[in-house]
Formats: C-alpha cells, sequence, structure tokens
C-alpha cells in the first residue's frame, strides 16, 4: 500500500517538475471548451433524448523565439467525449510543429487542410447537428500533412496542404488541398472574408469552394457555393449552397443557415445563442434535414452551454 503511495507521488512530482522546467523555458497556453448539449435526435424515424458533447476539446499551444525572425510553434489539441461511456474517451484533433518567419509558415502532423480553414466562420451551427460536413464534403483533418501559409500580402494569404500517400485517410494515394484567403475570418479587422479553395485527390475527393462572409452594423451574411466528385471512377460532380445570417441584439445572437447539395439532400437550421461573459453561452437551435431517396426527414432540437478556457 505505502509502495503505491510512493510510486503515484513520485510520478506526480515528476510531472509537476516537467510542466514547470517547460513553462519555464517555453511558455505554453492551455485552452479548451466544453459545448454539451440535451436534445432530441429524430433520426430514420425513430426518435432519442441524448446528453451530447460537441466537439468539446483540450489543448496545450505555443511558440518559442528562435531569434533571426524565426520562431517554433506547435499545437496538441484532442477532443473530448463527454457522451462516451469509455473513460478512454479522447479522440486526436489538431496535434503539428512548425517554423514560422520572414517566409511564413510551414507546419508539420495531424493538421486541419486549407479546404476546411478555408471556411472561416460562415458555418453557423458548426459542431452542431447542422454542421455543413453534413453536406458537403472537404471537412477534413489528415494525420500525416505538411502544411504551407504564405505571409499576409495586405490582407491576402495563399495555404498549400500536403497529405501524404502513407495517410489512411488518403488510401495510398497523395492529395494537395489549396486556399487563397482574403480578410480576417472573425470579421474584427476586416468587414469582408472571401476565400476560394481547392482539393485534389484529398480523401477520394475533388472539390472546388468558394465562401464569402461580411458584416454590415450588427448582422453577418455568409455565402458559399461547393462542387465535389470522386476523384476515382465515373461519377459526376455535384453542386451545392449555403446561406447563412446572424443577428446580435446586445447579449443574443439570432442565427438562421439553409445549405443545399444536389442528388444528396438539404437542410435547415435556426437558433439563438445567449452571452452569459465572454467565456460562456446557453444556446438552442433546431435542424431539419431531408436525404434524397429517404421518406423521412431527420429532425434535431437541442439546448446547451458552452464555455471556453
Amino acid at each position: 500500500m505505502m509502495n503505491a503511495i510512493c510510486k503515484t507521488l513520485l510520478a506526480t512530482a515528476i510531472a509537476s517538475a516537467c510542466i514547470a522546467s517547460a513553462q519555464a523555458a517555453d511558455p505554453l497556453t492551455v485552452y479548451g471548451k466544453l459545448n454539451v448539449t440535451v436534445q432530441s435526435n429524430d433520426e430514420d424515424g425513430e426518435s432519442e433524448t441524448a446528453v451530447q458533447s460537441n466537439a468539446s476539446r483540450l489543448g496545450v499551444k505555443g511558440e518559442y523565439d528562435l531569434g533571426n525572425s524565426l520562431s517554433a510553434f506547435y499545437q496538441v489539441e484532442y477532443e473530448v467525449a463527454t457522451n462516451d461511456d469509455s473513460s478512454n474517451n479522447f479522440k486526436a484533433r489538431n496535434q503539428f510543429v512548425g517554423l514560422k518567419g520572414n517566409f511564413g509558415a510551414l507546419s508539420v502532423g495531424r493538421q486541419d487542410t486549407m479546404m476546411k480553414v478555408s471556411q472561416g466562420n460562415v458555418d453557423q451551427f458548426n459542431d452542431l447537428s447542422g454542421d455543413l460536413k453534413s453536406l458537403f464534403k472537404g471537412d477534413n483533418r489528415i494525420e500525416q500533412t505538411v502544411n504551407y501559409v504564405t505571409p499576409a500580402l495586405g490582407n491576402v494569404r495563399l495555404g498549400v496542404t500536403y497529405a501524404a500517400e502513407a495517410s489512411n485517410s488518403q488510401d495510398g494515394e497523395s492529395g494537395v488541398s489549396a486556399a487563397l484567403m482574403y480578410g480576417d475570418a472573425a470579421l474584427k479587422s476586416t468587414p469582408i472574408y472571401a476565400a476560394i479553395a481547392y482539393d485534389s485527390k484529398v480523401k477520394g475527393y475533388d472539390i472546388v469552394r468558394a465562401t464569402v462572409q461580411g458584416k454590415i452594423a450588427d448582422l453577418k451574411l455568409g455565402a458559399m457555393y461547393q462542387s465535389q466528385e470522386e476523384s476515382e471512377g465515373d461519377a459526376d460532380s455535384v453542386d451545392g449552397y449555403l446561406l447563412s445570417a446572424a443577428y446580435d441584439i446586445n447579449a443574443v445572437t439570432l442565427k438562421a443557415q439553409y445549405q443545399d447539395m444536389e442528388d444528396t439532400g438539404d437542410s435547415w437550421s435556426v437558433g439563438a445563442d445567449y452571452k452569459l461573459a465572454k467565456p460562456t453561452k446557453l444556446f438552442a437551435f433546431y435542424t431539419t434535414r431531408s436525404m434524397e431517396g429517404v421518406s423521412d426527414d431527420d429532425n434535431y432540437i437541442g439546448l446547451g452551454l458552452e464555455h471556453k478556457f
């Protein structure tokens, strides 16, 4: 008993010492968020009530000045599935290391592709049941990638992702994702954000996507067009679009979104966020989705709480 306690205390002391040493040499940021909803899910004609985690996460990130206008940066992030019945409920998200300087930023590891990055904040129901990935391909995070983003030229940046053929996601074939982006996706330093992106053989698909979002006073309007087709085979390309809006009224944000993909389906969502404080909000949403060839629509209604730290 005492031996086990001593081992536990020793392991704790070593871990604490390592953390203290890392913070002294290389300051890092611990961050995350918990987003949990109580919701009713009506799928395939069957309804159930769930307490659902929506991409809750925990991560660390940091940057170290190497001198000569060069710095190293890194991120290690995990999704925390609070609704998983297993205690082993961590799922890998972005995990990479890189160098940045006057040449731009180069990073290697598990990363969001430039196609995914290029969407900015146009998806008003990101990570919820109305997420655009339900109908659009291209929302990818690949485990063996090289990312390069150029320095900003005015408000314009070019980003490229190389997905290695050894990646299981790529099924033995390398792929490239590229995006040309204008402005600030948060719409703080610029009133408009726009991007055009292209995937070639990324997770089995070729995709062209154009995204734009703008802000006028307290109103945000967004739109996305996408054309997608399988990289192999004779399947025709299909086209889709998304329209979104958000309107701030003091601490309340009203949101709406419509999405359609040819030969796949369509969906629309409405919701509202109530900000309790800068890191904390209450929110509610309703999403309905109609899929081609399926008689019953899928419906989701939820009430949730999100806290960022």
